[in-house]
Formats: C-alpha cells, sequence, structure tokens
C-alpha cells in the first residue's frame, strides 16, 4: 500500500531517500502518459518528471512547500508546464494537449506559481554568479571571502594586506557596489 502524501513529505524532509525513490515510482505512468501523448518521446517524459519532481524535492526539503491538493496533482502540473515550456521553445506551440479536457480541474494547483519562483531564483543565481566573476579581483575574493567562506574581517585584512579592518570593509563596500552595478546591468525582472 503507497504511504500517504503526508508521510511521504516527513520522509523526504528527514532525509529517506527511499521515499523520494518511491513518489518517483509512485507518479511516473501519469506523467509519462501525458508526454507521449502529446509528442513527447520517452526521453523527454523523463527528463520533465525528473527536473518536476526536483521542484517539488527542493520545495519539501527547504520548507517553501504549501500544498493545497495531492502530490499527485501538483507533480502533474509541474510536469505540464515543463512541458508546454519545451514544446514552446522547440517551435511547436500549436500542438494541442490532449488532457485539457480530462484534467482541466487539476490544473489550477499552485504550482505555476512555486515553478515561476524557483526559475526566477536560479536566474538571479545565475545573474549573481556571472556579475561575480565579471567583478574581478581583489573584489571577487573579498567579497567571496566574506559571504561565501565567513572569514572575518580580521582574516581579511591580513589576507589582502589592509592597514586596518575598517580599510578592508570601506573596500569590501566599494566591490558590493560594482558588484550590485554588474548585476542589476544584466538581471531584468521578468513580469509573471
Amino acid at each position: 500500500m503507497p504511504p500517504t502524501d503526508d508521510a511521504l513529505i516527513a520522509a523526504i524532509r528527514g532525509g529517506d531517500e527511499r521515499a523520494l525513490a518511491q513518489l518517483y515510482r509512485l507518479h511516473w505512468p501519469m506523467v509519462s502518459h501525458f508526454v507521449l501523448q502529446n509528442s513527447g518521446s520517452e526521453d523527454d517524459a523523463q527528463d520533465v518528471y525528473q527536473e518536476g519532481v526536483m521542484v517539488f524535492y527542493e520545495k519539501v526539503r527547504d520548507g517553501s512547500l504549501e500544498l493545497t491538493c495531492q502530490i499527485k496533482t501538483y507533480l502533474y502540473a509541474v510536469c505540464r508546464r515543463l512541458w508546454l515550456k519545451r514544446l514552446t521553445s522547440k517551435s511547436r506551440f500549436g500542438v494541442r494537449l490532449l488532457d485539457e479536457e480530462e484534467h482541466g480541474s487539476l490544473l489550477n494547483t499552485g504550482a505555476e506559481e512555486d515553478l515561476l519562483a524557483a526559475e526566477e531564483q536560479d536566474r538571479r543565481f545565475a545573474t549573481m554568479a556571472d556579475a561575480l566573476q565579471h567583478l574581478g579581483e581583489p573584489c571577487r575574493s573579498l567579497i567571496e571571502g566574506f559571504y561565501l567562506l565567513d572569514k572575518s574581517m580580521q582574516d581579511l585584512t591580513t589576507e589582502f594586506g589592509y592597514t586596518n579592518a575598517d580599510n578592508a570593509k570601506n573596500q569590501k563596500y566599494k566591490c558590493l557596489v560594482r558588484l550590485k552595478k554588474l548585476f542589476f546591468t544584466h538581471y531584468k525582472e521578468e513580469p509573471i
């Protein structure tokens, strides 16, 4: 007998890899059928399902999942949105989806908003990583040392040869201003 949705979520939160594997097996046929019926291949279905499960998994693990439906419905909505996005990018926009009449009531789950938020966050992280790469030295090492490696200002003062911690803080501030300019030059928030 399959576990309840609450039991699966609790097990995933607890790091139980078997729960994730069970989740994978439980809802795979539904997504596979949908993708295959809508111009996709078995590989397409596997890619979309894996991506959908990862969205679900990350939201469960970081505690941001607010499930207002069954896991099955949520995964279906996420995977459906991912597949529609792929179809659009492959210029097959005119393809009519075969599930709309059958599953229309399942499509309003909040999963689309979660997926959009996850995609937007990924885009911001990628833009920030790119801005950090273009920042140059010593700013990049100073920012990485303080924010990513949790080094103290005193350690950074010594490492970079500043005369005191106040000079290091001042330089870090100037580097942050440059990083923000680089980030916002490339990052344009898209309306949802």
